[in-house]
């Protein structure tokens, strides 16, 4: 049924009046549908497990707490990595981040590469298989223009290629291959692009990747615009991190990030395409600074669970049972192949991925395949590996065991207690490092 209220008409039966203006596309809402699902996947930067009202955090988001209550919450989803890079690597390829050699922060004096075009994408492969691609915000996957979103399969790109930029000043921002200055601030800026690729794609099958860069340092809001801080004292470098000063900025720029996640929800909802839209959302990896990873132990350059264990949420009505909780161990790079899976897209045979698809426990909460996963950050942290519930941390001669049922804050090593476990974690860690290693050495040659 087509609507035929006006925009008056409609936000008065909504009862917000007109602050919703700007949470509503520009034209009237219909019911067209894309042939396939549409994907969104929307990328928090630097948010820790304790931050968000959803995991009982110190911040009220309700936009997310409204995908929880509509959808499905993970408690024991993971990035692939503690710090960025590796985390896009994985999640953008359905691999380990060691098979396409990125292991660490893709930064110029670290001189780490970026991701070659040669690598199998989600977006690639989607449009391949008819999808308009989209992404807004940040990559971090490589500064050169060889290496831009563009020439990895996205029909449009609006953002930057490094790792951090001011939230405000956006000289170094690039809109398709061409760079350029774009006036706003970076969580605004990101989410009207995503809401327009919405209402541009809402006859067409699409995938839209938000790759917000809130709440990454530095740590502005959207008063602290270039002209005010002209103004500002300096602050004493002994204050410029401290809790005290950055929280509540923290604060408010959660808080604007998930107001966007809002807007692009009430976009879905309007144009008709909840139905057929599946919209996946999580961090890169865990919290430095402001932040709060509780009850975990650690966060971003560890690999203690505070690192890697991640909030994450799935949402789809009438697909996705409303509200349910899944304590299922997954990972960053199950987001390929339960992608490609939902939209009917194979996969190439000779392509090694190491995720698994998640489209059964979504829509059906069937139990999760119990696997080795594996957190390598060499030679920096070392590598971590989980099995059901037993946590393993190994770095040089240094080994640690947790049981994460009965110690989920990694406070008591058992590597002495049980030692047959230990061993054979050990080994399995050794092989795993052997085998990701000689597969992107026989790649890149």
């Amino acid at each position: 049924m087509n609507i035929s209220l006006t925009r008056r008409d409609f936000l008065r039966a909504l009862g917000t009046g007109a602050a919703l203006l700007t949470m509503l596309p520009s034209e009237f809402c219909d019911n067209r549908k894309a042939q396939k699902s549409n994907i969104i996947i929307i990328l928090a930067d630097d948010l820790g497990y304790g931050d968000t009202s959803v995991y009982n955090g110190w911040v009220k988001t309700p936009h997310l707490e409204r995908m929880a209550s509509e959808g499905m919450t993970f408690t024991d989803f993971h990035s692939n990595s503690s710090v960025c890079s590796p985390t896009r690597a994985a999640f953008m390829t359905g691999r380990y981040q060691q098979r396409v050699n990125i292991i660490d922060v893709i930064a110029s004096h670290l001189d780490t590469p970026g991701l070659e075009t040669t690598e199998l994408t989600i977006p690639r492969l989607l449009k391949k298989g008819g999808y308009k691609t989209g992404m807004f915000g940040k990559w971090h996957l490589g500064t050169d223009l060889k290496q831009n979103p563009i020439n990895h399969g996205f029909d449009e790109f609006v953002g930057f290629l490094s790792g951090v930029t001011d939230y405000h000043n956006h000289r170094d921002w690039y809109n398709g291959l061409e760079r350029k200055r774009i006036e706003g601030y970076a969580t605004h800026l990101i989410t009207e692009h995503a809401v327009r690729f919405i209402e541009k794609n809402k006859s067409n099958s699409f995938f839209l990747y938000v790759s917000h860069q809130a709440v990454h340092l530095p740590f502005q809001t959207p008063d602290d615009t270039l002209e005010k801080r002209k103004n500002d004292k300096p602050v004493p470098k002994s204050e410029r991190w401290s809790r005290k000063r950055i929280r509540p900025k923290y604060k408010i720029m959660l808080e604007e990030m998930d107001k966007g996640i809002g807007k692009i929800l009430d976009t879905v909802k309007c144009y008709n395409l909840a139905d057929n839209t599946f919209i996946f959302f999580f961090s890169d990896n865990g919290a430095i600074g402001a932040g709060s990873n509780q009850p975990f132990r650690g966060g971003k350059f560890s690999h203690y669970e505070g690192g890697h264990r991640v909030p994450a949420i799935a949402w789809w009505p009438k697909k996705i049972t409303a509200g349910v909780v899944t304590n299922e161990v997954t990972m960053g790079m199950d987001i390929f192949p339960t992608v490609m899976d939902i939209a009917d897209i194979p996969i190439p045979e000779d392509r090694k991925l190491d995720g698994t698809s998640m489209k059964d426990l979504l829509f059906k909460q069937a139990d999760f395949p119990d696997r080795k996963l594996f957190f390598g950050y060499e030679p920096k942290l070392g590598t971590a590996m989980r099995d059901r519930n037993w946590k393993m941390i190994v770095k040089s001669n240094k080994c640690e065991l947790y049981d994460l049922d009965n110690d989920i804050s990694e406070k008591n090593n058992l590597i002495e207690k049980y030692p047959e476990r230990a061993k054979k974690m050990k080994e399995a860690i050794s092989k795993w490092k052997k085998e990701v290693s000689m597969q992107a050495k026989k790649e890149v040659e």
